[in-house]
Parts: structure tokens; C-alpha cells; sequence
């Protein structure tokens, strides 16, 4: 196929006579072939309803030859698009199409294909989301001389051993295997083109993990992710091919353990039952190293011991089964442990659980997998590995079940004329400088009733301070914040964020620590004491990355900006409570799963002493000053029906608060905020938001914006918390370790959802919550966001709820009244299954009511029971 040189390039569509499927009084047909790239064609929101699909028709004047359409668009959710043509108008054929969830779609499209001749050419366009516009700046059609008239590329097809892959597809090796890779094009008329190595470019994406030669043979060195990217370009038309190699090394694994039984359910988030009267699971062992075993069966309820086997040998690479006698009598929860010793005295754990039912026992009205017993106290029902759903009591002040305390008043101040900044300051520095006291508390600077406008930013940095109004009504305590400074009303902030100390680092043994785990082993915890201040780390490998697909997030939409996640671990702030040998017992929850194949995790000490601790802001009211003149309404970037008030030049937060344990904000309103009511940063925790309220936020309504109570920290309480007109009522930020809470909170006039924003955040409870919430795969959203929350409750809400399960994790809806929203995947841009996550009594509540309140009285009871016991 030759090509010639171009002698002319004409813009068949300028100024061409257009018909449309609708459009809007900011975008008329016409502009998108008016030549200029200030206008563009916008079709009606009605339209893009009502079948998800808009067209636009320009006819040429006359009949020409052309092979190209350019698109240029400003924006648009397209999943798909076809161009058609017509020498009549009436007869009309296709001569292009695209699904752009291969390969994403540009700002700047170019659909070649082999020349036609036509008149009247129709761009039809698939929306996948139609409640975001769509705006086509310009539409050209042009006869280019360079490609030729025959055939052209249409797509790659890659095959390895016989087995096609494509761009969601993964070819698993094991280290040191080569694999030929074949790879051929189609045409447009459906015939085959092959390629020399030469004409293609392609690349590994860790070429450590994988190469390939010049022969296309495909080499795996060492275990890891590693994606394939070719590239092709013929006769002008280019096409990308992409699949994942997924590279295993044996020797990593230490053993393949596996409990076996013909009716278990074992998925991860899934109660793992067994029936009265059937026959014990059994253990599957087969090592990489000569190993001696432990193995014990405990009915965790009765707190008895079943069976156990001591000191099994067990050679490397044999494989070993473990079995126990008999059939299962008596109803509870158990667990199998494993104990596994190594020579040179390594220790390594594992265990697998399941539940018996008591046939006598009714629990109507309550949940399957947390229910109260006959105790009182709620029992929680694992999956197979022990998953369950978190005990969340020990989030806010003190730990939880802490009553907020009422700090003795220093100074009183009124207000004085003109900018309060400085006077109130004065009074907070002024207590800072007095001593604690033995409950560590400086004191209270009460602010009395009226007004104190406020041109800056209130900034507390020492331990044991309270601002206190006179009450969060209209005739109470008012902060004004004046001015156009974006910035914090008032910042609670340590000098420093706490230190890791390495020195004291140590793996953990566990081969999987389940989410809702306060007990790991370690392989060294000398250096450990009851009372020491911890990160428990949790790694997540590229191999973990790729099982969760968040390596292969299609590209946004328009513009681009989407960032493939890389590994990343999370850090869950603790206190060790207890130690026994190389076991340490956790104040509070693991939130997340910790698994030796995904890259395990350790334990370290940090300095915690850069916190700054028993803060408390209460009793107050904030309004924020804002231009009325500047107005918008766009929502979320779409023309909306109405305008708002969008100033931005004012202050954004109202308090927030980082470096800081053991803090309460209680009875604050605000009023006009940018962004949150309150912010809690990323090292508070152990903090309460309580009886507080935020309204009428004043911005574009767009990201960024309107999170009214937005969480960064762990072990964070919030309580009866009031807002409207936010976008995210109730959020909690990206990779947050948890456990947080919201409890008995409600948001309404939602411009979007309450949720879990970004990239893997896990382990919070929205608990009798009303307000939308969706807890999902966001996948191309913002840069990437992907999969948002991971091990999230949501308990009695009512509403909207979205809820899905993420790869690796479960998220749980028990008791949800209201609708089940729709989730933004899968979708026509992205047709991978997502599956729901666990759903249970939808359209109706379940006893008890609140979760967090039975589970803190469940703790305090048993605390109280244990510090009743004799020495």
C-alpha cells in the first residue's frame, strides 16, 4: 500500500447546513462547523436522557470523496460512536465505528477509514453517562491523499500459545519460562496482516519482572506484574494491544495450605457455615520447606478444644492432609490454628474458621453474621480466613465510651471592634503558658455572647485548651470569618507528625491476618511493652494491585489524567495492651486484611510525643462573608437549571485538626463553608464530632468542594452531625487505615454522595445514617479513584445506598430502608463485573439498632467485668 503526497487538505463540513438530535440555547448546531474553537454544539440534557444517544448531521453541499472525520470535544461520556454517510440523505451506510474503552477517548479524535463518497455525513454518539454533557467543539471531514483507498488496520489480536489476550486479560507464568507471543492485524474487510518485529513498538512495563526478544519471545525472570504494550502504525492508522503477565515464583510461598470441605462456602466477606452432624473440614499442606506442624481444632464458643495434632513432619514439597475425627456435635464458632516451625526456630501462623448454627436459636430481626446471643452480647459469624465485620467501639474521645469533659473556664473575653483574630490568639497563647493539670487540661477561653469577626485564623499547638461559646444559636456565640483569604477559621495542629522508630521493626508471621484482628505474631517482640504506641504496616504489592484491577482502570473519559495505581501500604496507629511471647494483643482493630502473598506487613514503634492532646472547640457558631454577586451553575461541570452562589474567595474549613489525639468538637454550626464544616488530618485520632451542623456551602459545585465532614485520621467519632447542600456530606479520604464512624447522622439537598472518596480507604461505619451513600468502584473518576472503601458497614441506613464488594475485601448493607442506587460500574465504558457486597434485610432495619452503641456497651461491660477480678 503506497502512499502519495498530500496536495490538499479542505475542511469538507465548514459552514456546512446541520441537523441534530437537539440542542441548547450555549451550544447550537451549527458551532460545531463554525470553524472556531470557543463554541461548540451542546445537546439538551432531555435528549441525552432519553436514549442515551445524540446525533448531529451536516450535509457537504454536494457529493465528495473524503477518509477522515475529526472530532474535537470539550466534553463527554461516550462509551461509543459511529460515523454513517448518505449520498441522499435517506440510504445510509456505516463506514467507522469506535468503543472507546479500548484505548479511552481524546480530546482530539481522528477516525480514518478507507475513502468513501457521500454528501450527508452523521456523527451518532452512545453516552454511558447522559447526565453529564456533551459539547463537540468541531466536526470535520476531509479527504487526506496520504492514506490509501484499500483496506486499513483495525485491530491487534495477540495470542500466546494459542490463547488470545486481550487488554483485561492476564497470562500467568511461573520464573523462568519462555513463551512465544504471535501477533497479526485485521483489516477493515476482515482479512489478516502480519507483522515484522520491526514495524511494531512494544514494551514490558518492568522489564525485570519480563522481557522479550527480538524473536517475540516472551521471558520471565522473576516474580511480579509486568503489562505488554504494542503499538502499531500502517498506512497512518494506529492500534495499541495491551494484556498483563503475571510472573509466580514458587520458592516465595512457604506452604500451600488450604481447609477442605464439600459445603463450606469459602469467598472472602461470605459466612463460612457447616451444618450439625457433618463431617470436620480438613487441612491440605504442601510446603516449599521441611516443616514441623501444630494443628488444633477449638470450638471458640464453648471455649473448648476439639482435637489437635502435635508436631506433625511434614517434607518439603509433600504434599500432607490433616483431618479430625468425627462429626461436628455442638453449635458455636471454631477455628483451626497452625502453627508452623521452620529450622532455625522461624515460627509462621495461619487459621481457618467456621460456624455451626444452634438449630434452636431464632434470630429474626437481627442480622446472620452479627446478631445478639444469648449473653446479650453481640457474636460475630467470620468467613473461612476470619473476616468479620469490625468492632468500631473503640473510635472517639478516649478511646470510646469517654464522656466529654467540661474543662474549668480561664478567661472570659468579649468581643471588641473591628478583627478579633489577635485578641482571641491572645487568650489561647495565654493558657498555653500555664501548666496542665494532672487530667491534662490548661483551661477554657469562653467566648460570650455577640459577634467576633474573625480576618485569619485561630491556631491552637499546645496540649489541654478549650474555646467555648455561649451557645451555636443565632443570639449565642458568632465567629464571623471576613475576608477573601482562602483559608482554616481555626487549625488544631501538633508541631510534627509522629516518627517511626526502625530500629524496632519486625514482620509479621501471620500468613493472613483477618480484618477484625487485634492479635498478630511477630517474629521478634522483645523490645515491645504494654502501653508502646505502634504502626501496624500493611503492604500491598504490585501483585495485590493487580488482583484488585486497579492497574487497568480505564482511562477517564475526556482529557485524560488517569494514574494506574502503584503499591502502597497502610498504617493502622495502635497500643500494644498485651503480650504473650511473640503475640501482641491491639487496643483496637486490625481494618483491613494483612496476607504474606500480597506482601505481608510488620510492626514498628513510633514517638508519639509531637501530638498534642484534650482539645475541645464547642458551643459556637460560624458564618462566612462571600461576594453575592459571583454566581455559577454548572454542577459538577454540568449546566445545571438553576444559579447558586459560588464565591471561593473566603474561608474554606471551619477547624481543622491534625497531629492530635483525644480532641472533641461539640455544638458547632456553620454557615457558608467552602469545603468541611470540620477536617480531621491524617495523624489525629481518638477524636468526636458531636451535635454539630453545616449549611448553605458557598462554591462551584465541583471536586474539592463541599466535603462537610471529612475524615483523614482513625478512630474518629461522629455523631449526630446535621448538613445540606454539600457534595460529600460524610467522607472519609483516600488509604484511611480506620476504623471511623458515623453515627446517627443525616444530609440533605445532596449534590452527591456520602462515601468513601478514594483509593482503598477501609473500615468505616455509617451507622443509621440518612443521607445517600455509595461505597464503590469509582474507577476512572478524579485521577484514578478506583476502588474507595474496603471492609465498610453501613447499618440501619435509609436513602440511597450503593454498595459493592471490592476484590481482596468485603464491604456489608444490613438494614438498609430506601432505594439500592445505581453503581457507576460496570457500565458500556467498562463492562468488567463488579459484584455487590453483602446485602442483608433491604427494606428493613435489624436489631439492635445502633451497632457502634452495642458494641461499646459490649466492651465497657466486659472492661468493667475484668477490672472487677481479683489480683
Amino acid at each position: 500500500m503506497s502512499k502519495t503526497e498530500v496536495i490538499t487538505e479542505i475542511n469538507l463540513a465548514l459552514h456546512g447546513q446541520v441537523t441534530c438530535s437537539s440542542e441548547s440555547s450555549n451550544g447550537t448546531g451549527h458551532q460545531a462547523v463554525d470553524g472556531a474553537l470557543d463554541t461548540c454544539w451542546q445537546p439538551s440534557s432531555s435528549d441525552r436522557r432519553e436514549d442515551n444517544r445524540v446525533w448531529i448531521t451536516v450535509d457537504l453541499g454536494d457529493c465528495y470523496a473524503f477518509n477522515v472525520v475529526q472530532l474535537k470535544l470539550a466534553s463527554g461520556f461516550i462509551h461509543r460512536y459511529q460515523i454513517l454517510y448518505s449520498t441522499d440523505g435517506e440510504i445510509w451506510s456505516e463506514t467507522y465505528s469506535r468503543e472507546t474503552s479500548r484505548g479511552g477517548i481524546h480530546l482530539d479524535e481522528s477516525a480514518l477509514f478507507p475513502k468513501v463518497r457521500g454528501r450527508y455525513v452523521t456523527l451518532e454518539v452512545e453516552l454511558f453517562d447522559p447526565e453529564r454533557d456533551f459539547q463537540l467543539i468541531e466536526l470535520g471531514v476531509y479527504e487526506r491523499l496520504t492514506i490509501p483507498s484499500g483496506p486499513l488496520l483495525d485491530r491487534l489480536v495477540c495470542t500466546v500459545e494459542g490463547s488470545a489476550y486481550d487488554q483485561d486479560d492476564t497470562l500467568t507464568v511461573q520464573v523462568n519460562k519462555r513463551v512465544k507471543l504471535n501477533l497479526r492485524g485485521m483489516l477493515t474487510d476482515g482479512s489478516n496482516v502480519y507483522f515484522d518485529f520491526e514495524d511494531i513498538s512494544i514494551s514490558c512495563s518492568h522489564e525485570d519482572v519480563v522481557t522479550i526478544d527480538e524473536n517475540w519471545v516472551i521471558n520471565s525472570l522473576k516474580s511480579g506484574i509486568s503489562q505488554i504494550k504494542i503499538s502499531v502504525t500502517l498506512d497512518g492508522v494506529m492500534k495499541e494491544a495491551s494484556f498483563f503477565i503475571d510472573v509466580s515464583d514458587p520458592t516465595e510461598w512457604l506452604v500451600d495450605i488450604n481447609m477442605v470441605h464439600p459445603s463450606l462456602v469459602m469467598d472472602i466477606g461470605q459466612p463460612a457455615y457447616l451444618e450439625l452432624g457433618c463431617l470436620f473440614p480438613y487441612v491440605h499442606v504442601k510446603p516449599t520447606e521441611a516443616m514441623k506442624m501444630n494443628v488444633s481444632l477449638v470450638n471458640m464458643t464453648l471455649e473448648q478444644l476439639v482435637d489437635r495434632h502435635s508436631e506433625i513432619n511434614v517434607a518439603s514439597g509433600m504434599a500432607s492432609v490433616i483431618t479430625f475425627p468425627g462429626e461436628v456435635r455442638e453449635s458455636g464458632k471454631y477455628r483451626i490454628s497452625i502453627v508452623m516451625e521452620i529450622e532455625g526456630d522461624r515460627f509462621f501462623y495461619d487459621a481457618f474458621y467456621f460456624t455451626v448454627k444452634d438449630p434452636h436459636r431464632n434470630n429474626d430481626g437481627q442480622s446472620e453474621i452479627v446478631h445478639i446471643d444469648e449473653k446479650g452480647k453481640l457474636a460475630y459469624v467470620p468467613d473461612y480466613k476470619g473476616n468479620q465485620i469490625l468492632d468500631f467501639s473503640n473510635c472517639g474521645y478516649g478511646g470510646g465510651g469517654v464522656a466529654l469533659p467540661d474543662v474549668e473556664t480561664v478567661i472570659v473575653l468579649e468581643p471588641v471592634e473591628g478583627d478579633n483574630t489577635t485578641h482571641i490568639q491572645a487568650a489561647i497563647d495565654q493558657i498555653a503558658d500555664l501548666p496542665l493539670s494532672v487530667l491534662g487540661f490548661r483551661g477554657a477561653v469562653l467566648l460570650k455572647k455577640g459577634v467576633y469577626p474573625i480576618g485569619g485564623t485561630l491556631q491552637i499547638h499546645a496540649s489541654g485548651i478549650v474555646v467555648r461559646g455561649e451557645g451555636e444559636s443565632e443570639d449565642g456565640t458568632l465567629l464571623f470569618a471576613t475576608g477573601t483569604t482562602q483559608r482554616n477559621v481555626i487549625e488544631i495542629r501538633g508541631e510534627s507528625v509522629p516518627c517511626l522508630l526502625p530500629d524496632t521493626q519486625t514482620s509479621i508471621c501471620d500468613l493472613y491476618v483477618p480484618t477484625g484482628a487485634r492479635t498478630i505474631h511477630v517474629s521478634d517482640a522483645s523490645c515491645y511493652r504494654v502501653g508502646d504506641t505502634v504502626k501496624v504496616l500493611r503492604y500491598g504489592n504490585e501483585r495485590w494491585i493487580h488482583a484488585i484491577g486497579m492497574d487497568a482502570i480505564r482511562l477517564r473519559p475526556i482529557g485524560g489524567g488517569t494514574v494506574q495505581w502503584l503499591p502502597f501500604q497502610l498504617e493502622f496507629d495502635r497500643v500494644v495492651t498485651h503480650i504473650d511471647g511473640n503475640c501482641v494483643t491491639l487496643d483496637a482493630p486490625i481494618a483491613n486484611a494483612i496476607e504474606s502473598c500480597w506482601g505481608g506487613g510488620s510492626l514498628i514503634k513510633f514517638a508519639d510525643t509531637c501530638r498534642i492532646e484534650q482539645i475541645g472547640i464547642e458551643y459556637l457558631r460560624v458564618v462566612v462573608s462571600y461576594d453575592s454577586t459571583i454566581q455559577d451553575s454548572r454542577i459538577d461541570g454540568n449546566e445545571g437549571s438553576e444559579s447558586y452562589l459560588a464565591d471561593e474567595q473566603h474561608a474554606i474549613n471551619f477547624i481543622d485538626v491534625d497531629n492530635v489525639k483525644n480532641a472533641w468538637i461539640r455544638n458547632v454550626v456553620g454557615f457558608h463553608l467552602q469545603h468541611a464544616l470540620v477536617q480531621v488530618g491524617r495523624s489525629a485520632k481518638w477524636i468526636t464530632i458531636q451535635d454539630c451542623a453545616a449549611y448553605d456551602f458557598v462554591s462551584v459545585i465541583t471536586g474539592g468542594r463541599r466535603y462537610a465532614f471529612h475524615l483523614m485520621g482513625e478512630l474518629t467519632l461522629v455523631q449526630r452531625a446535621f448538613t445540606e447542600t454539600a457534595r460529600h456530606a460524610f467522607v472519609v479520604d483516600a488509604r484511611v487505615a480506620g476504623p471511623n464512624v458515623f453515627l446517627d447522622c443525616e444530609s440533605q439537598e445532596d449534590y452527591n454522595s456520602s462515601e468513601p472518596h478514594h483509593r482503598w480507604s477501609v473500615g468505616c461505619l455509617y451507622d443509621n445514617v440518612m443521607g445517600r451513600i455509595h461505597i464503590q468502584d469509582r474507577g476512572w473518576l478524579g485521577s484514578g479513584h478506583g476502588w474507595s472503601g474496603a471492609n465498610y458497614v453501613t447499618w440501619n441506613t435509609s436513602n440511597e445506598l450503593v454498595s459493592q464488594q471490592p476484590p481482596t475485601a468485603q464491604n456489608y448493607a444490613i438494614g438498609h430502608v430506601g432505594t439500592q442506587g445505581k453503581s457507576l460500574l460496570p457500565s458500556p465504558y467498562d463492562q468488567r463485573q463488579r459484584k455487590e457486597a453483602y446485602w442483608e434485610s433491604f427494606g428493613s432495619h435489624v436489631t439492635p439498632r445502633s451497632l457502634y452503641t452495642q458494641q461499646l456497651l459490649d466492651r465497657l461491660m466486659m472492661e468493667a467485668c475484668v477490672n472487677k477480678l481479683p489480683e
